[in-house]
């Protein structure tokens, strides 16, 4: 069984980070950077080409989930916003299909002088590889498999919504809001607010989760796996695009309903 590198700095032991979580996150950004970096390069106002046209391509999509939400004269300066959790969330997404990078550990294993594999984690484990006691580290899967990215932006998302809403309809109308049609539906409202940030962020993690957990059991099959597997990534390349631009449709919703009073 694979278990994920974590590291615990001794001074505060309730404070853990996942190391294949934080490297995954940094390789997703990177790709995304790089992308909309081949696709501004030589930008060009004629007909697009190359990269630019795909990159046209998605800008326009999310300019049609922006307009059907809320009104592009308000929801123009959310493309940026949008454009960059579809790319995230969609590359994201992907990153856990092609690669399985794992790495085997009979010893101690430290990383730029963080413990990752101690003796008594060896001494734990259950798996055993060459006659010795192992602790194997994936190192490779998707960010979003991991429901602290997840919570983490759709919190993010939440907060900007409550931020949004001050900016455009003024501090009085925000705190109205929590107050209508009756002063009764203030609990309703707070819960509402802390429902929207679990759907959104578990949803994200739920899916893309169980993707990968079923790649895991298909590959145990060994060479009798290899068609399910190729069926079941190519259809989780839909559901990776699926969640994308659910997560980014569901934002702009959210902020759709706050900034219009």
């Amino acid at each position: 069984m694979h278990e994920s590198p974590i590291w615990a700095p001794e001074a505060l032991p309730w404070l853990r980070f996942n190391l294949s979580t934080s490297l995954m996150t940094i390789v997703t950004f990177i790709i995304v950077l790089v992308i909309a970096i081949a696709g501004t390069r030589k930008l060009t106002s004629g007909v697009p080409k190359g990269f630019q046209n795909v990159l046209e391509w998605v800008v326009d999509f999310v300019y049609g989930i922006i307009g059907s939400t809320m009104d592009l004269k308000k929801g123009a300066g959310f493309i940026y916003l949008g454009l960059t959790l579809i790319l995230f969330i969609f590359i994201g997404n992907l990153l856990g299909l092609p690669l399985n990078f794992v790495t085997i550990h009979h010893e101690p294993f430290s990383l730029f002088g963080m413990d990752i594999v101690t003796e008594k984690m060896i001494q734990e484990s259950n798996v055993i590889h060459n006659g010795h006691k192992v602790v194997e580290l994936a190192w490779w899967k998707s960010p979003t498999a991991d429901a602290s990215v997840t919570l983490a932006m759709s919190l993010s998302i939440i907060i900007l919504t409550h931020i949004f809403s001050v900016k455009f309809v003024g501090i009085k109308n925000y705190i109205k809001h929590y107050f209508e049609p009756h002063f009764l539906f203030f609990p309703l409202h707070i819960i509402e607010e802390f429902a929207k940030t679990l759907t959104l962020g578990f949803r994200l993690f739920g899916n893309i989760f169980a993707g990968e957990v079923l790649i895991a059991v298909i590959l145990l099959m060994g060479a009798a796996g290899i068609i399910p597997l190729a069926i079941w990534q190519g259809f989780s390349v839909f559901v990776g695009a699926i969640q994308a631009y659910v997560f980014t449709i569901l934002s702009m919703v959210y902020i759709s309903q706050k900034i219009h009073h």
